[in-house]
């Protein structure tokens, strides 16, 4: 049965930003899992829907891209890689710039294995802004 992951962005002031939901084939994933498939789904997401909006909203910033209100206003219209966004977000949390949190606990490892189940509750920190793709 598949697992549902409810995932937020928050600010460093608290705020929570934005919300997106997830689905594991399993219970039990790594963060480098998380961050995978999140990245994954956004991208794709950006994908099927970037002719209607023209604004990425993601948690990596594509290359050539503007910062909005709202998410990252490309400049030219394009699909983009989640391989690129991905990279630049292992790398992001390696570096601590930013933080994933599972039930108010620090992830501390790309390894670490978390529980997808109701109540689960997964927010991603960003320090610095995230470029890539």
């Amino acid at each position: 049965m598949a697992a549902v992951l409810t995932v937020y962005d928050e600010t460093t002031t608290g705020d929570r930003t934005a919300a997106i939901e997830l689905t594991f084939p399993t219970e039990q994933i790594t963060i480098r899992e998380l961050i995978r498939e999140r990245v994954y789904q956004e991208v794709h997401d950006h994908n099927v829907q970037r002719r209607s909006t023209g604004v990425f909203r993601g948690l990596v910033r594509p290359t050539d891209a503007e910062a909005t209100l709202n998410g990252y206003k490309l400049k030219k219209p394009r699909e983009i890689d989640w391989r690129p966004q991905f990279e630049a977000a292992i790398d992001a949390f390696e570096r601590n710039q930013i933080l994933v949190l599972v039930d108010a606990q620090q992830a501390d490892s790309l390894e670490q294995s978390i529980e997808v189940s109701h109540g689960t509750d997964v927010t991603f920190l960003r320090l610095t802004p995230l470029v890539g793709g």
